[in-house]
Order: structure tokens, then sequence, then C-alpha cells
């Protein structure tokens, strides 16, 4: 999933994304009043935020996964928490001899939210609707693309998908146009979740009151106060052991969390080494761990300067990650050398990465031919933000360009709600402040999905013919050691063009009170709400 651009812990935004929630009256030993009484040991209290961009609302058109999403809606598949691939509304699969076709036997149990019986032909029209040039997904060539007629679809040249089939209320059958190992971990991302219809043809602001089929059922919602969710009794697999989830929105996150207002809260760089410190009583509240992501700048590579190879490289080796890190980050990051983060199949340890050399970056400049940092054109840096706010990560890195290569950057800020609009118009500078959080646990999900010349995520536009060569040929390896060295040469000739200036892979801190069990950080978005519980005789008193 698109990395959200200010450098923020992956589980945060799991938890929080696309919520709200408002403040509470009375401390979380008592109870909390909305339009009622929830119980305190059946309730668990969250922070979050509140996009005013529908699209994120929407599974087909979410750029990223978790929060209300994984609580409202679900599909075939998910991860559990030991990131094993888990059977959701499909009971089963089998897979044709080539590979290609895929037959799901859906639960005979399957329901919306409103009791009424889920069949295969809601995924039809769900992932139909998905890919209808109308509906503007920029995620369905990603995670659909791969079978057959999707593209076709998308493009507008076909009004179904070909690979989409529904034999009975029961089967979905799904033709994918090569064996692909990989291509079970994409039905986990919600632009493949499934969608009642009648719900969302029933008016502009359908998810406000949206009929899902996940875990969750969203019960309130006042925009900028908060959100209540009560566990769905059509859910067809175990029922969550914690009845609601209330999601509160002008939650401070650290302050509140010391408050009692909230349960669970991230940890930023300013408040890590208190939280660090094992004299610090909080500190036994802390769960770390390491991410599947990788922070970023894209650099556009069809656009004056940065089509010139050498003036990425300058880039690149003029940015000194580890002081980055370290002054900006307070440590809480490791660096990036490259593309796969240390958790991710295939990462390398000794990939040769570009160096931090001040000194080469100038002796590339001048070699480009820009001649130098005087026959470069305006270079303009697009950040998520508002007016003329410069936060200290762009500040770090623009710092550093002028210090070692004499240039010159312009800042402008786009509404972090359009943000993603925006980009995927090309409505941006030449570098473009993004990353990438792992949606499922496989370089291809880093190096395809990000760098091939198709890539609806390839925001530079970045092409090489050997790289796409490459990419293709390890989409269709089934050795998975042939395949791991593939993808590690691919993200060698990535590293070697620089399309992007890699930055970190982050680290999670979480914070989580003693009585929610059941918590696991894990490395890439999870439905974890379902799996937690709360022990009513640790709550505060």
């Amino acid at each position: 999933m698109m990395r959200q651009p200010a450098i923020f812990p992956k589980l945060f935004l799991l938890l929080a994304f696309i919520s709200s929630a408002c403040s509470l009256s009375n401390t979380l030993g008592t109870q909390a009043a909305v339009n009622g009484q929830t119980p305190r040991d059946q309730t668990l209290y969250l922070g979050g935020g509140e996009s005013t961009n529908p699209r994120d609302y929407d599974p087909a058109t979410a750029v990223s996964s978790g929060g209300d999403l994984n609580r409202i809606f679900s599909g075939l598949v998910s991860f559990n928490r030991q990131m094993q691939l888990n059977p959701e509304i499909a009971e089963s699969w089998a897979v044709s001899a080539d590979g290609t076709v895929y037959t799901f036997k859906l639960r005979s149990n399957a329901q919306f939210q409103d009791g009424k019986k889920l069949t295969a032909a809601d995924f039809v029209y769900s992932w139909e609707r998905a890919a209808d040039p109308k509906t503007r997904s920029n995620t369905v060539l990603t995670y659909l693309g791969d079978i057959v007629g999707v593209k076709q679809m998308r493009s507008g040249q076909a009004g179904h998908i070909s690979g989409l089939k529904a034999l009975d209320e029961h089967t979905l059958q799904v033709t994918i146009d090569a064996p692909k190992a990989y291509f079970l971990y994409k039905l986990t991302y919600p632009t493949a979740y499934v969608l009642d219809q009648a719900n969302v043809e029933s008016g502009q602001d359908w998810y406000r009151r949206p009929n899902g089929s996940g875990p969750y059922q969203l019960k309130e919602w006042q925009s900028f106060k908060y959100q209540l969710f009560e566990r769905s009794s059509h859910f067809y697999l175990d029922q969550p052991a914690i009845r609601y989830i209330y999601v509160k929105l002008d939650s401070s996150g650290l302050l509140s969390y010391e408050n009692n207002q909230i349960d669970i809260t991230y940890i930023g760089a300013n408040n890590l080494e208190r939280i660090l410190d094992p004299k610090e009583p909080l500190h036994a509240d802390l769960h770390m761990g390491v991410d599947m992501c990788t922070d970023y700048v894209t650099f556009e590579a069809n656009q004056p300067p940065f089509d010139d190879l050498k003036v990425r490289q300058a880039f690149s080796m003029a940015f000194d990650r580890h002081k980055y890190i370290n002054v900006v980050l307070g440590g809480a990051a490791l660096p990036a050398e490259g593309l796969f983060p240390p958790a991710m199949p295939g990462y390398n340890p000794n990939l040769v990465s570009l160096p931090y050399d001040p000194a080469r970056a100038r002796q590339l400049l001048a070699e480009s031919r820009y001649g130098g940092p005087a026959g470069l054109p305006p270079i303009t840096y697009t950040q998520s933000g508002v007016g003329y706010y410069v936060g200290s990560n762009t500040a770090a890195l623009i710092q550093m360009w002028q210090q070692n290569l004499g240039v010159t950057i312009n800042v402008e800020s786009i509404d972090s709600n359009k943000y993603y609009d925006e980009l995927n118009a090309g409505r941006h500078g030449q570098i473009i402040n993004t990353g990438w959080c792992a949606d499922y646990p496989d370089p291809e999900n880093f190096a395809d999905v990000l760098f091939h010349s198709a890539a609806e995520n390839n925001q530079g536009h970045y092409s090489s013919p050997a790289l796409d060569q490459l990419l293709e040929e390890a989409r269709l390896e089934t050795d998975v050691n042939k395949r791991i060295a593939l993808y590690q040469q691919a993200e060698q000739m990535i590293v070697n063009d620089a399309p992007v200036l890699f930055i970190t892979h982050s680290l999670s801190y979480q914070l989580v009170k003693p009585y929610i069990k059941g918590y696991v950080l894990t490395p890439v978005s999870i439905p974890i709400e379902r799996y937690l519980s709360i022990d009513a005789s640790l709550l505060p008193k």
C-alpha cells in the first residue's frame, strides 16, 4: 500500500487510518456515554483521524488498508496474526493443473451485516465495479490486474471481466493470465473486498452507512468527533471477543494514552527516548517491531533534470541517511540502502548501494547534460501538507541537497486528503514525497508493483526494458530460490538507476494497555482487532 507521506509507523495507520472520534468526558475507568452506554470491559478505545476524501472509505479506491476497511469489509482470504493466509468468505479453493484457474467455494453462512445472503455474484459486481473506468480506481490493476479481462475493462475496451464467473451462488471461478505464486496474497487487499450493490448504489455518501461483511459494523459516526463500531451478529467466522470499538478523533496520542483515554497508541520520534528507558513506567507497555515499509522520495524520470541518470545518482549520493535518522528521527528507523525492508523475503544484506559521497555527487552533476547546478531547471519538491509549512524530514533532505550540490529546491504542499489523487493525475513536481508498505510478504509487491514500466504505482514514470523483462520472468518463476535471485537482481538494477532515493525502513513502537490481550505487532496490516480481548480484572478502577 502507498506509504502515508509523513513518516509514521505503519501500525498507527493500521489502527487509526480514516477513523474519527470525540473526546471523552470521563476516563476509561468508567463508561463512555455514546447515545447510551458501552460497557468498559467490552469496549476498545483507539485514537485516529478522519479523511474528508470519500475515496478513502471505498475499498475499490482506497490507497491504504487497515482501520475502518478491515473492520467493516472482508474478502475471500486474509492474513492471521501469524501472517498465514487464512480462508475468509472462501472456505476453500482449488487451482487448476496449469495454475491459472482458481475455483473458490464460498461459505454457505456468509452474509452482509444486514443479514442478506452473500453470493459469488456479489464478488463479480464488486470487482467489476473496481475495474469500471468510472470508479477511477488506482489500485485495481495492481491487485486484480492478473485476472483475465480486468485490464480490458479498466481501459474501457470491455463491459465485463471475462476471467470472472459466478458458477453458482457459492462458487466463484477466477482465471488469471499466467500461473503466479503471489496471486492469492493480492486478494487480501481492500480492492478485492466484497460490497453490497444495493448499499453502494443507495447514494453518494453510502460509505457513511456501509453494509459490509466484516467483523464490525459502523453504528454511529459524528464527523470529527467519533465513530462507534459494534461487532456484527452476521459475521460468518468466530465473533470478536470485544463488542465495541470507539475511535476518538481528538486523541493527542501519548497524552490520551497516559490519561487512560485510549488503549493503543504509536510512539513517535519525539517521545521515543523516554519510552525506551526501562525506568519509565510506560516502558512495560511497549511493543517493538520491524515493518515491511520503505520510505523514499521519487524522481520524475521523464522530466528534466531527473531524465538524466547522473542527476538522479547525484541527488542520491548527496544524502546522508545515517545522519538523517539520528538527527531527524532520533534513531527510530533503519537506513534503506535499497528497496526491500529487512523482514521481506529477498532482502539482500550484500546489496551494493549508492553511498553517501558529496564529492562524487558533485562530479556526477557536473558530468550530466546539465553541466552542474547552474544548468538545472527549477526543481519542485511535492509534499503532503498545508500552506508553506515544511516538516523536519523535508527540510533535512533539501538542506543536504543545497549544501552538497548547491541546488535550490522549491516546495509545494498538497492537502493530504487529495495528495494521492493529485499524484496519480500527474499534478506534482519533479520530486515526490512517498513510500510503500508491503501488502503481502513477497518481493513482487515492491519491485514489480512500483517499478515495472506499466505499474500504476510507478509514480515517477521510470522505465527500463531490461528491468521489465526481469520482473516478468520473476512473475512466472516457480523455483523459490531462482525467483528470489531474480528479485535481488532487479533490486540492484533499481538501485543503480536511482529512480528514487531510498531513505529509511521504518520501525514500529506501540504502547498497548496491559488489559488488552492478543495483541501482536505484525509487519503488514491485518484485521488485528477481531483477535483482541479485554481482561476486566486488569482495568483501572
